[in-house]
């Protein structure tokens, strides 16, 4: 999920906690109906697939470019394919593309709990659609994407949902918080302060591939993308985390040069230099070697933990926990203290 869909989300819940304290203190406010009824009796959501080629296969399919997706599907006004699909079916999909069917039960059923109460809290009739099929939202790729195991889960959990004062909680998710999960407010500016939404350390990521990661380029590659930041230190000589958030993850970023210093902001560092590179920001370390000018370019290295935001749930956290016996509800309590699952 990228954060600018969350953001949206977390300022609802700062408008709303001013507005109607009684009714949220975290969360949602305002719960927005579904467009209708399913053919099931169930709840619907609007997803947005893009442009492609759509025919129909029978009254609850159809085909989209070369995969099979399940619900109708209709035109927007700008040409798009808009996949009305019922909500637990929709998640048939969603919960293996954001985790591996593979994983234990539990973990796949604290997915498709959080993967529901996203989708719900997404939904609104101001705009075509409720959530985009893409890491925009969540991932979803129709029947093709889905597996006995995690259709198991969705069903065993049917309608459950995380709520935070009888309203639909706000919530996120990534891959591998690298340790310790972080506050929206540190991750995102105008990120909202939630009770049951804050850091917590995490000791149970540690077989993600992602828990140590280590990526070298260019130091011409760097130059590059801070070319107006740089402007003024000269050769650069060091770089390193000039201050961190209390779960430890780079608020900035200071280079150092023969001629000064410079500041970015640890998402302008994340963001410039791409997140297959910097994969999170908690960022252990920034080497540099100046390489031999007549053999070698200079390089700089980057050593970090985790991959993704660090907001919310972390999924291969959640796989740890579920590896050692927790339910789904241990899990999520975990991740989001107070919360309720009803």
């Amino acid at each position: 999920m990228q954060r600018r869909r969350f953001l949206a989300a977390s300022a609802a819940a700062t408008l709303a906690l001013a507005a109607r304290p009684a009714l949220a203190t975290g969360g949602l406010d305002d719960f927005v109906p579904s467009p209708g009824p399913s053919p099931t009796g169930g709840q619907q959501v609007r997803v947005l697939l893009g442009r492609g080629q759509t025919s129909p296969i029978d009254a609850r399919s159809f085909s989209f470019g070369t995969r099979t997706y399940r619900g109708t599907f209709s035109l927007t006004s700008e040409g798009q394919v808009l996949n009305t699909v019922p909500l637990e079916e929709y998640l048939y999909s969603v919960v293996p593309m954001e985790s591996p069917h593979s994983w234990p039960q539990e973990a796949l059923r604290a997915q498709a709990i959080v993967a529901r109460t996203f989708a719900l809290s997404r939904r609104n009739p101001n705009r075509a659609y409720d959530v985009v099929a893409s890491e925009r939202d969540q991932a979803y790729g129709g029947l093709q994407g889905e597996y006995p195991e995690s259709t198991a889960a969705v069903n065993s959990t049917a309608g459950q949902i995380l709520r935070w004062n009888n309203a639909v909680a706000t919530v996120s998710y990534m891959s591998c918080c690298g340790g310790h999960t972080e506050d929206p407010a540190d991750a995102w500016a105008g990120g909202a302060d939630l009770p049951y939404l804050r850091g917590v350390a995490c000791t149970f990521c540690n077989a993600s591939p992602d828990y140590h990661w280590s990526r070298i380029l260019p130091l011409v590659s760097l130059t590059n993308a801070f070319t107006s930041a740089l402007a003024n230190v000269g050769t650069p000589q060091s770089i390193a985390v000039a201050e961190a958030d209390a779960s430890g993850r780079a608020k900035s970023i200071r280079f150092t040069g023969s001629d000064g210093t410079a500041e970015v902001s640890g998402s302008d560092f994340r963001r410039l230099l791409g997140a297959s590179v910097v994969r999170s920001l908690l960022i252990r370390s920034i080497t540099m070697n100046p390489g031999d000018p007549a053999q070698a370019a200079a390089t700089i290295t980057i050593e970090g933990s985790g991959r993704g935001h660090g907001v919310g749930l972390c999924q291969w956290g959640s796989r740890g926990l579920a590896s050692e016996g927790r339910s789904s509800r241990d899990i999520l309590s975990f991740y989001f203290p107070g919360i309720q699952i009803q």
